[in-house]
């Protein structure tokens, strides 16, 4: 795969102000694993290389277990290896990336309102969208994957 576009120089201004977006999430109070493993299925999801090598690599270097790691995309059958806000959280993650598809479903979002305060969840979701962003703009624009760098 080769870059179609260095999309960070083509629109610096564009890509920093997603950067402060992530910049506020890192300070937001949501446990930083959580958003990783959020950040994780929702480019799992979308299929975005680039993304999936960076946060698969955020969390083993954060201290999670490659056991948990590589059962990310089937997290719903792996009992309790993730936790009930986790697993609330993917949920979420994947209602709200298929959206066209979902409508977002009332019980979904009591299942997530069960776990998560009001501004939790609105961070969670502002989470989503974000990665949901890097994603189109690495998809689009064929962003390279360190792990076939080398």
């Amino acid at each position: 795969m080769t870059l179609r576009l260095d999309y960070a120089n083509a629109s610096p201004a564009g890509m920093k102000a997603l950067g402060g977006v992530y910049g506020y999430l890192t300070q937001s109070g949501l446990p930083a694993q959580l958003v990783d493993l959020v950040y994780l299925r929702v480019s799992q999801i979308n299929g975005c290389a680039y993304c999936i090598d960076m946060h698969s690599r955020d969390l083993l270097k954060g201290g999670l277990d490659v056991e948990k790691l590589v059962l990310v995309p089937a997290w719903h059958e792996a009992g309790a290896l993730f936790t009930e806000q986790e697993q609330a959280a993917l949920r979420w993650a994947e209602t709200v990336t298929r959206v066209a598809e979902t409508a977002v479903p009332d019980a979904e979002f009591q299942a997530a309102r069960a776990q998560f305060s009001d501004k939790e969840l609105a961070d969670l979701t502002i989470a989503i969208g974000l990665m949901n962003a890097y994603n189109r703009m690495a998809i689009s624009f064929r962003a390279v994957p360190a792990a076939a760098k080398v």
